[in-house]
């Protein structure tokens, strides 16, 4: 899956060695192998590890995941604290690597999680005491850091709801452009065949979703959450449709009405930034389309959601809905997550049941549920892999934090579909 270099790079090569004396790092070095050869899983795995000094582990033959350890201190800093979060800024701040197919490094960190879960609690407490046995890092912000979100307001609030989108989204455009489709769908594509590009993928979606709600000439559709207008414009040429789109990110409506203009369908296609609250157009859709705007609703709103869905059709108008669920909803398993911190802050997930029983409640008729789940492991390879073949300048340009952590976010939900703890389901609902 990765195309990074396998090859040791030196020691010095290593910046964030220096704050260690070369007796410390040998030192670490000991204590590190140690942990290692403890965790047993490891030595039968797929995974291989290297340490700063190019010290392999287990063996030197080549793995399909390598996890590279770049300071002396590394294994404390992604494990001291046992979070995800602390895990995932390890990988962020460039303390630990990867190099190789990260689906292969997620199965080894499923079966340490089952390892350490049936060790006694005195070998848990030994490895404990390694592991504070290692220095702890201090690794400086590297350029262009991307700080957590730092959300203001009342959680659920629309001018909350605007600054959590603007901070997903205040990276440039041509940023997205270089991972996803020439239409910039930012959603699961629907694939014909496990080769197939991802850009006929993504347009199999959306005439899927055209052909599930009905869509017929003049009709009016409402687009919630469109993004950069992929979908619109292409409804709106494909099936004559006269479409109104919304998004609370201007970075997105000036794309998406910069492809309108381009495409001559200023008459019939417009974008307003507005949230989906906003609108007072009581029954004067045909039909509603929502592709994976779900996510930001968030719980608590997803009544309020859709009945404002429901109030903004016509009698007898088609809603499709597409969103990603969990697999269950267990509130044992809080905790900080990195992709709230990093990538779409205040967003939430939830059972499919969860979402079903509010779309009911809220008036609708559940007309069909489809699971595309496979669809969603195919559409994040594809990220996955453009993110990896991104040209080092837009790196550069952007910074390699940012890169990073769309990199991992992809990877990381990419294997979540994969063994089924996230879904994605096509939800198509009637106003009767």
């Amino acid at each position: 899956m990765s195309s990074l270099p396998t090859s040791a790079p030196s020691p010095s090569s290593f910046p964030l060695q220096s704050e260690v004396s070369v007796v410390q790092a040998e030192r670490s070095k000991k204590v590190t192998l140690a942990l290692l050869e403890r965790l047993t899983p490891l030595s039968e795995s797929q995974v291989g590890v290297r340490l700063w000094d190019g010290t392999q582990f287990p063996n030197e033959r080549p793995h399909a995941c390598t996890i590279v350890l770049k300071h002396p201190g590394a294994l404390r800093a992604m494990f001291a604290t046992q979070d995800a979060l602390s895990l995932a800024e390890t990988y962020l701040l460039d303390v630990c690597d990867v190099e190789g197919d990260w689906n292969a490094m997620f199965d080894f960190g499923e079966e340490m999680s089952r390892f350490m879960a049936t060790i006694p609690l005195k070998q848990k407490l030994a490895l404990a005491q390694l592991l504070f046995k290692l220095p702890k890092p201090h690794p400086p912000r590297p350029k262009k850091w991307r700080e957590r979100a730092n959300l203001r307001g009342k959680r659920g609030s629309i001018e909350r709801a605007k600054e959590a989108v603007a901070y997903h989204y205040n990276v440039p455009t041509e940023f997205y452009a270089a991972f996803l489709d020439g239409n910039l769908a930012y959603s699961s594509a629907v694939f014909e065949s496990e080769g197939e590009d991802l850009a006929d993928a993504q347009i199999r979606k959306f005439d899927g979703i055209c052909r599930a709600l009905k869509l017929q000439p003049g009709q009016k559709l409402l687009d919630v959450g469109c993004g950069w207008g992929g979908f619109l414009v292409y409804a709106a040429q494909n099936y004559g449709v006269q479409v109104t789109g919304i998004t609370l990110s201007e970075i997105q409506a000036e794309e998406a009405n910069r492809r309108i203009k381009e495409a001559g369908l200023t008459a019939t296609c417009k974008v307003l930034l507005k949230d989906y609250r906003e609108l007072n157009d009581t029954e004067a859709f045909d039909a509603i389309a929502s592709i994976e705007m779900f996510e930001h609703v968030g719980r608590e709103l997803l009544t309020t959601y859709f009945s404002q869905a429901r109030k903004l059709l016509k009698r007898g108008g088609l809603f499709l809905n597409q969103g990603t669920t969990v697999e269950t909803d267990d509130d044992r398993k809080r905790y900080p997550s990195f992709i709230k911190q990093y990538v779409f802050p205040d967003g939430e997930v939830v059972p499919i049941h969860v979402s079903i029983r509010a779309s009911e409640e809220s008036g609708f008729e559940v007309v069909n549920v489809q699971s595309i789940r496979p669809h969603y492991v195919q559409t994040c390879a594809n990220w996955v892999a453009n993110l990896e073949a991104m040209p080092m300048e837009l790196r550069e340009k952007y910074g390699e934090p940012t890169w990073r952590i769309w990199h991992l976010y992809t990877a990381v939900s990419g294997h979540g579909f994969r063994v089924g703890r996230l879904n994605c389901y096509q939800t198509l609902m009637r106003k009767n």
